[in-house]
């Protein structure tokens, strides 16, 4: 179970935020916090494995949390929230030691590959920030490839290009999660992508194109 500390000063952008995070398969928020103080002081005391942390706080900022997070907490993994897709604050947020970075108008499923991500020790950031990586040869590639997957594997492809987590997939499709996430699995191996990121930036693509 990945466990999830919420870090935001509005109470009802939290509590959207706990009903989401709560939808996905095996994760749990275990806290919140509406400050950088409150965010560093429940992170030490809950120890969650998965920080969800705002920039735009009163006091101090997300960025000064984060910092004192690497420092005291380094193995904990710190996920940064913002409005803006700038590349100063996303050179910051990853400066200053985040896992990833996820623009508050993200889809759902960005959420859960970012909480997922940083969990497992890697990094995402919303395909929005690096937009220009959609044009890359090997994503045009890749989209020549999207004949040769099956029709199921096409409708789930569709559902996370529209925001879709993996568990509303499921439940739409009449699925289990973990046939799902196979499918996902066999889809990027089709498809050339290196990892979940890419397959959610090509399925945003397409279902922007419609």
């Amino acid at each position: 179970m990945v466990r999830v500390l919420i870090c935001d000063d509005h109470t009802l952008v939290r509590a959207g935020l706990r009903r989401l995070v709560d939808s996905f398969d095996g994760v749990e928020v275990v806290g919140e916090a509406s400050s950088a103080d409150e965010a560093v002081q429940r992170t030490k005391q809950m120890l969650p494995d998965v920080v969800l942390l705002d920039v735009s706080m009163p006091g101090r900022s997300g960025f000064d949390a984060l910092a004192e997070l690497r420092q005291s907490q380094p193995d904990i993994a710190v996920v940064i929230m913002s409005m803006h897709d700038d590349s100063l604050h996303v050179r910051e947020a990853m400066q200053r030691g985040a896992s990833g970075f996820v623009v508050k108008e993200a889809a759902p499923a960005e959420l859960e590959v970012a909480i997922r991500a940083a969990a497992a020790g890697r990094t995402f950031l919303s395909p929005q920030v690096f937009a220009s990586q959609l044009q890359q040869p090997g994503m045009r590639k890749s989209l020549g490839d999207i004949d040769r997957l099956s029709r199921r594997q096409r409708e789930i492809l569709d559902a996370l290009g529209a925001g879709r987590t993996t568990k509303q997939i499921a439940a739409d499709l009449g699925l289990s999660v973990k046939t799902v996430e196979t499918h996902r699995s066999r889809m990027m191996e089709t498809l050339g992508c290196r990892n979940s990121v890419e397959l959610l930036r090509m399925a945003m693509r397409l279902h922007d194109r419609r």
